[in-house]
């Protein structure tokens, strides 16, 4: 009697990531660090963080029996505290440290965990575009459908949109890639679209403190201090220079925060302890000594605006962050050939803006907070030179 060859049947990953792709912003940079890696001069227009002046610091002073272990979930308590007062101070809507903040690794880990506290199975999220590249796949991962809007349509037309099935609206203010800010009146529609269809609205105000000299950011929660429907996701590490930390926040109402903390508890335990005691010990000291760093990287944002308008490059409306968001124009070139183009004839690094939404398949997107003035003019002008040889 024979036996028979046992079947091998190999295990497979689940089904949910084939419909996920990598973030395109963070895939390009990986090629980007390769490039450096093996000698090669980049200027680097792709990176989606501002480089500051900052001192190494100094862990001295810290309790030496809590830095290096577990902290409370929620975050450190004293950093809790004057994020709460900080928040007070930037939208005038009281925070309860205790309930209604959680410190996370991250403000994209906030988003994601809000929506998986929010969505049910085929829950749909309006995603105004040009979107920051994660939103559409962390609504997928979170069960739920992203339902795209292109960049031309106002937030007066997003109601439009809405369906029996849509749960909530992501937006992000200031925004990355354009720099546009939202104003009141367009919050304020928003709100009023929110308490209309029982949505939540999801404000991802990563960029607040990238504001134009004189001009006052206008957070989601003015309009709802009670939070009943805003859930605002805000990041130490993206304002203040130290992205490499991955020190975010979530500020909801109470009953939200209940369910969002599970997810805290399960995913990362807790933010980065030895971090967190020391922006709370230094949270007021590390803020005067970005602002100022702040205010130039916005100015130069807008120098290099006019830049480009003086080559006839055409960028989408902005004036805060550090990103700009240019038309390709005539060139006869999408945006992946063109991104990949600049980077392999020039040697200049920007992100295709097709990653952004579908909507956005003739621009780029140009960051200017990673490299210095003389290098930015050099790889603004390599933009615009490409643009016009492939007209």
């Amino acid at each position: 009697m024979f036996s028979e060859t046992p079947v091998l049947r190999p295990p497979r990953h689940s089904s949910l990531l084939d419909g996920i792709s990598e973030a395109s912003s963070i895939r390009l940079n990986n090629q980007i660090y390769e490039l450096k890696e093996a000698g090669r001069d980049i200027i680097t227009l792709s990176l989606g963080e501002a480089f500051f002046d900052i001192p190494l610091p100094s862990f001295e002073g810290l309790p030496a029996q809590q830095i290096h272990h577990y902290s409370h979930s929620r975050g450190v308590p004293l950093l809790r505290e004057k994020l709460a007062r900080y928040q007070r101070e930037i939208s005038a809507a009281p925070v309860d440290p205790a309930e209604e903040m959680l410190v996370t690794a991250g403000s994209k880990a906030a988003i994601f965990m809000a929506l998986t506290a929010l969505l049910e199975s085929g829950d749909e999220v309006i995603i105004p575009e040009p979107l920051w590249v994660s939103y559409p796949d962390q609504v997928r991962l979170a069960r739920g459908v992203p339902v795209m809007t292109p960049w031309y349509e106002s937030v007066e037309e997003l109601g439009a949109r809405v369906t029996a099935r849509t749960k909530a609206i992501i937006v992000n203010n200031p925004h990355n890639p354009t720099g546009r800010r939202l104003g009141a009146d367009q919050l304020r529609v928003l709100h009023q679209l929110a308490d209309r269809h029982g949505l939540f609205l999801i404000a991802d105000e990563a960029y607040h403190e990238f504001m134009p000299a004189g001009e006052r950011f206008v957070s989601a929660l003015e309009h709802d201090p009670d939070k009943r429907h805003t859930v605002v996701c805000n990041s130490m590490s993206k304002n203040y220079g130290i992205s490499g930390w991955r020190i975010g926040y979530l500020v909801a109402g109470a009953p939200l925060l209940a369910q969002v903390i599970k997810v805290q508890q399960h995913l990362v335990t807790c933010a980065p302890t030895i971090l967190s005691h020391w922006l709370a010990e230094h949270f007021e000291a590390l803020l005067e000594h970005t602002r100022p760093q702040i205010r130039r990287v916005v100015e130069t944002r807008n120098r290099m605006a006019r830049l480009l308008a003086d080559r006839g490059v055409e960028c989408l409306e902005g004036d805060a962050t550090f990103y700009l968001f240019a038309s390709l124009g005539d060139s006869r070139l999408d945006s992946d050939e063109f991104a990949y183009e600049l980077l392999v004839r020039h040697g200049v690094g920007v992100v295709p803006g097709a990653g952004y939404g579908a909507s956005c398949e003739r621009f780029v997107r140009i960051a200017v907070g990673a490299e210095s003035e003389e290098r930015l003019i050099r790889g603004i002008s390599a933009v615009a030179t490409l643009i016009e040889e492939t007209r």
